[in-house]
């Protein structure tokens, strides 16, 4: 069906609002052409997008149109899924609890029994509670760090991680198979399911277990101050509740503490967007603060700032938050005799390579993923099933996020959250900031520079870009980037590595991603947005002495954009 025909199915239907219609009939062709010319999909991290009326648009249609997927999936695949049910949860968005509610309701339309929480809750908790409560899948209504026009809609298995794509193929499958978001329907159960409202037990398990991860967990925290904020977010009490229990001193951001559907106190709930910690730096430099922690709005994600050795705040990227703490932990471990000789870390494609340079110094093993921590969730339950694999030690994905301790099957912001606070109060009871400790891990394993560029396309036609942008690079990949000759080429969708002189295959599902090797070490990954429309250039350098700026990645991704005419 068209852009128009969609257009015009939904102007002309009994089954949406006025008020929808007033929104579509002040549409101009563009917004119309974005919001109708595909049907919202699921991606790395679930369907995500754009409120509003649409066939491309986070809505009651289009999500109850998946909660029916998911249900005829459950049902196809769990014998006792009406009995062992499904936990719902959800962060501060606008239809967040409105789509909890939708989600339930259709599900126990369906015989399925549900559990709600009374209020927002973080995603690794959601991820925790189907493992605690026996669940056979979870859904998590989010859409993490994006803007406010957005929402989202994950789903998980029974072990508590999002669905792998051998998973969800069949519910892409039973999704495609259904009618068109407003035609959709079903025969209601005899017995419908029961909505269970949850007590706080799971809260009280999920935070014990947070705090049981702490390694020095009596370190001096009588002059040490940390600003946390939980950009109007999930984590905000759970948070606020694990440092009181291990004593730190916490200023939360006041103006970013109400889990704020527009986010009205800060300019961006991103932590990787340097506009997410004004505020917080200026309480830090009010209070002479020595950290800065803040999660994303579902709180599975942490950005990190500190105080430097010249007293200025800078911030960490997540490659260089999660190697330091990394490095924290398995040397802290080592020295208390408690890391595994048969220890494996997980990280992915994208991520910077001095994680697995760590790693591997400690006597860890590594494993590398796609993008996506489902994949990172999915090699836990793997080894666990298994029996005899490598025990789990550290999982990170180079966006913020991190899992300490596999209670939970997807990154964990509070269990990064204390462990980051830790992490930068035994280096301030060395007498190091993490300026510091930055420079002496480099010094150590190398300069690595690793910097995440965007391209954004909207639309038909911006997708059509991103398209040929692709198929130029899996067709006619570079010979050289500034210069510098491409040596080896890993073509994931291809599964294929390939060299001068041969190609060889990859050990990768296969995924629209293009990395390429150059000669003096760097490497240039490229990938397709999953959650937004933007591909995304992934710059990874080594240097031999510290860069004074980004000038080096800089020049790379221009070229790149000058070769592919961009």
């Amino acid at each position: 069906m068209s852009t128009k025909d969609n257009y015009l199915r939904w102007l002309n239907s009994a089954k949406v609002s006025e008020q929808d219609k007033e929104i579509l009939r002040k549409m101009d062709q563009k917004e119309i052409d974005d919001a109708f010319f595909k049907d919202v999909e699921f991606g790395t991290a679930g369907m995500r997008g754009v409120l509003g009326p649409g066939t491309n648009r986070m809505n009651n249609f289009t999500v109850k149109k998946a909660t029916v997927a998911f249900a005829k999936y459950l049902l196809e695949l769990f014998p006792n899924a009406k009995k062992d049910g499904v936990v719902i949860s959800h962060d501060n968005r606008h239809m967040s609890r409105e789509f909890t509610l939708l989600s339930a309701e259709t599900l126990n339309d369906f015989g399925i029994k549900t559990y709600i929480f009374d209020a927002l809750r973080p995603t690794p908790e959601l991820s925790f509670a189907v493992r605690y409560l026996k669940a056979c899948a979870g859904i998590m209504i989010t859409a993490s760090h994006n803007p406010k026009q957005y929402n989202g809609y994950k789903v998980y298995d029974e072990t508590g991680c999002q669905l792998v794509p051998d998973k969800i193929k069949r519910l892409l499958e039973l999704i495609d198979s259904l009618p068109n978001e407003l035609e959709v329907e079903y025969e209601v159960a005899k017995v419908r399911g029961e909505n269970i409202l949850l007590d706080n037990k799971v809260d009280d398990e999920y935070v014990r277990l947070v705090e049981s991860i702490a390694i020095n967990r009596d370190l001096d925290k009588s002059n040490f101050k940390i600003v946390f904020t939980p950009n109007h977010g999930t984590s905000y009490v759970n948070s606020m509740r694990i440092f009181k229990d291990l004593g730190y001193r916490i200023y939360p951001v006041m103006s970013q503490v109400a889990p704020d559907p527009d986010f009205s106190g800060t300019l961006s709930p991103n932590p990787e967007d340097a506009r997410a910690y004004i505020e917080p730096i200026k309480l830090a430099k009010e209070i002479d603060a020595d950290l800065i922690v803040m999660t994303d709005p579902d709180g599975d994600r942490v950005g990190l700032g500190y105080k430097a050795k010249d007293g200025s705040y800078q911030t960490l990227t997540g490659n260089q938050s999660a190697a330091l703490l990394m490095d924290y932990i398995f040397a802290q471990k080592k020295e208390k005799g408690t890391l595994s000789d048969n220890g494996v870390m997980y990280y992915t494609i994208v991520t910077s390579s001095l994680g697995g340079d760590i790693a591997r110094h400690y006597g860890v093993k590594v494993e590398e993923f796609l993008t996506g921590f489902k994949f990172i969730g999915n090699r836990i339950d793997y080894y666990e099933k298994k029996g005899n694999g490598p025990k789990f030690e550290f999982g990170y994905e180079e966006s913020y996020g991190c899992l300490i301790a596999p209670f939970a099957r997807d990154k964990d912001g509070c269990q990064a959250i204390l462990m980051y606070c830790e992490m930068a109060l035994f280096y301030f009871l060395k007498g190091m900031r993490l300026d510091e400790a930055w420079d002496d891990l480099s010094k150590r394993f190398g300069y690595h520079q690793d910097i995440t560029y965007s391209m954004e396309f909207f639309g038909s036609e911006g997708q059509a870009k991103m398209n040929n942008l692709m198929n130029t690079l899996h067709n006619d990949p570079f010979i050289s980037i500034n210069g510098l000759k491409v040596v080896k080429v890993d073509d994931i969708e291809k599964g294929q590595r390939i060299t001068k002189d041969k190609k060889e295959p990859l050990n990768l599902p296969k995924s629209n991603v293009v990395k390429l090797y150059l000669e003096d070490g760097s490497i240039v990954t490229v990938r397709p947005s999953g959650t937004e429309p933007k591909v995304k250039f992934y710059v990874g350098t080594v240097l031999k002495e510290k860069p004074k700026d980004n000038s080096f990645p800089d020049a790379l991704f221009k070229s790149i954009k000058e070769t592919l005419h961009l």
